[in-house]
């Protein structure tokens, strides 16, 4: 398998293990970049940019991301409170006055981010194109009664993080999560992110699909615990009517879905840039930070914890990211990112000076731990204890 890009001196592990998830895991098309205390350690790709083609994978061939793009609307949520416009303490009715019907009213911002809101799903799933109104999605959540007390639970809000966080910022700031992105965050660090890709950005972005697991995969057949899979197969629980609150799904290599902004799932990125947007959530990148400490700090505090009403495994969540633990393995302990279902991974490991981000035209069954991704993430962290 023939591998672009370089990697540091002490950093051939990653390359190694890249190569064999083209040889053994069934990769058809990805790139992995890993900076170090603000320093590119690791910038490689390879295969095809398309999943259905054959037209090489390129410097700069961005990928949908699928929910790790929340992590890219917690930091605006979180750079919003930073810079006092927010209020994380504050009730979501206080900027979203319609939000407070059906027992919502005490629902915090902080909440959202926790995944603690109690809204994961909707009585009547959006189609496609409702999905992508921001009014009409507002106005559903708005008239939603929570499953659960608001703050005193928490589960995977799959769908609806995204129209939740979108509409605050909106009634925020008059702009979308996406064009907050554009203008604060990416533009700034010159990051190829976007969470509603620009007409003029469509040609870099590659198709996306189902990755077939070849007979001698073995490892990525591993069965879901029973309960597990009967909750995805019952069209009546709280899992699947999350991952459901769009139906028909997406078509997620359609224009338009890709230039919607839908926080939740549909951001899309190179490698390098979801590592540069976790490499200035954690310390000093080119002279800028987009975190001060003490936000840092926050992100990272463990917000919820124990079985996920909507995973139904056991989870952890700081403000808006995924920590380290089980379900979500990454470096270490203090680590913090977002998985992107099946296939997309970026997180920072502060204490390492480390971000990561890996993307992929392939995407498998798995939620939170791509065997991929975390082959890529195992070789990072022997690197590191060598």
């Amino acid at each position: 398998m023939d591998v672009n890009g370089r990697v540091a001196e002490g950093f051939e592990p990653v390359r190694d293990a890249f190569v064999r998830n083209f040889e053994t895991l069934g990769e058809r098309g990805a790139a992995v970049a890993v900076y170090r205390d603000g320093r590119k350690v690791v910038d490689l790709w390879g295969g095809t940019r398309d999943i259905d083609g054959t037209r090489p994978w390129e410097r700069g061939t961005a990928q949908i991301v699928r929910s790790a793009t929340k992590g890219v609307a917690a930091a605006v949520l979180l750079m919003l409170a930073e810079r006092g416009e927010l209020d994380l303490d504050a009730p979501v009715g206080h900027y979203w006055p319609e939000f407070k019907a059906h027992g919502k009213e005490r629902t915090l911002v902080r909440h959202i981010l926790a995944h603690r809101a109690g809204t994961p799903v909707l009585d009547r799933p959006l189609t496609p194109a409702e999905a992508a109104d921001p009014d009409t999605a507002s106005a559903a959540l708005a008239a939603q009664a929570p499953a659960w007390e608001p703050g005193t639970d928490h589960g995977y809000h799959a769908q609806t993080y995204g129209w939740l966080t979108n509409e605050l910022v909106r009634r925020v700031t008059g702009r979308s999560v996406g064009e907050w992105t554009a203008a604060e965050i990416a533009g700034p660090l010159g990051l190829d992110l976007w969470v509603g890709l620009p007409r003029e950005q469509a040609h870099r972005a590659g198709r996306v699909g189902p990755l077939e697991v070849r007979a001698q995969d073995g490892a990525l057949r591993a069965r879901p615990k029973r309960a597990v899979a009967e909750a995805y197969a019952d069209p009546g629980s709280l899992t699947r009517r999350a991952f459901a609150a769009i139906t028909p799904a997406p078509e997620e290599n359609d224009s338009a879905y890709r230039a919607a902004v839908l926080p939740a799932s549909n951001g899309i990125a190179t490698a390098d840039g979801l590592a540069r947007f976790y490499a200035a959530l954690s310390g000093e990148l080119d002279g800028t930070r987009l975190f001060a400490p003490e936000t840092l700090e926050r992100a990272r505090a463990e917000a919820s914890a124990g079985p996920d009403r909507v995973l139904l495994v056991t989870t952890r969540f700081g403000l808006g990211y995924m920590l380290h633990g089980s379900a979500s393995p990454l470096l270490g302990p203090g680590s913090f990112g977002h998985p992107g279902r099946g296939g997309a991974l970026g997180f920072a490991d502060p204490e390492s000076g480390i971000a990561f981000g890996y993307v992929t035209n392939g995407f498998r069954a798995s939620v939170t731990a791509d065997p991929r991704a975390q082959a890529l993430v195992r070789a990072v962290r022997a690197v590191l204890s060598a």
